[in-house]
C-alpha cells in the first residue's frame, strides 16, 4: 500500500539536504516539495486559483529563483513551478503534488494534501505552516519504505513527520 510520508522544514537548506538524500536513496521520481513564494512580486489577490506564474511575475535576483531559471530548492525537483493558491499566495511547488495543485479551484493546498491521502485536518496544519514560511516535503512510497524515509527527514531536521 502507497503512503504519503509528509515532513516540515522551517531552512531551506535542511530541506535541501533531506531531499538530497533520498534522491541519493532511489526516491527522487516521489518527491513533492512547497514551499511560500516570499520573492513573488505584487500578484493579483482576485486571480485565479491554481494560476501558474509567469517568469516575469517573478523577483530573479534572489530566492529560489535565480538566474533567470528554476534554481535553488525547487531545482532540485523537475516539474517545479510557482502558483497562486487560494488562502496561501503565491507558493513554489515541485513533484507529484504540484500537479495537483494545478488548476485547483476550491480546495487549495488542502484540497492537494488530501487528494495524495493527507487527512483534511493534518492538511489545514500544514498549510500554515507553509503560510508561515516552512518548507513542507511529502514523498509517496510504499509501508515498508516509510521507516527509512521518516527517519531521514528527521534525521535532516524534518518536524511533524507523519505517514499516511
Amino acid at each position: 500500500m502507497t503512503k504519503a510520508i509528509v515532513g516540515v522544514f522551517r531552512s531551506k537548506d535542511s530541506a535541501t539536504d533531506a531531499i538530497n538524500e533520498l534522491k541519493r536513496n532511489g526516491y527522487e521520481r516521489d518527491i513533492s516539495l512547497v514551499a511560500r513564494d516570499e520573492k513573488a512580486k505584487d500578484y493579483e489577490p482576485d486571480a485565479d486559483p491554481g494560476q501558474r506564474l509567469t517568469m516575469e511575475d517573478q523577483n530573479l535576483g534572489d530566492g529560489v529563483f535565480a538566474g533567470g531559471a528554476l534554481g535553488g530548492i525547487a531545482g532540485l525537483l523537475a516539474g517545479a513551478g510557482a502558483l497562486l493558491i487560494p488562502g496561501v499566495g503565491p507558493i513554489i511547488a515541485a513533484g507529484p503534488l504540484a500537479a495537483f495543485l494545478t488548476g485547483v479551484v476550491g480546495g487549495g493546498l488542502v484540497g492537494g494534501l488530501v487528494d495524495s491521502g493527507i487527512p483534511e485536518e493534518r492538511g489545514r496544519y500544514f498549510e500554515e505552516r507553509v503560510k508561515k514560511g516552512d518548507i513542507l516535503v511529502m514523498i509517496k512510497a510504499q509501508e515498508d519504505e516509510v521507516s527509512e524515509i521518516s527517519s531521514v527527514l528527521r534525521e535532516n531536521g524534518a518536524e511533524d513527520v507523519e505517514a499516511h
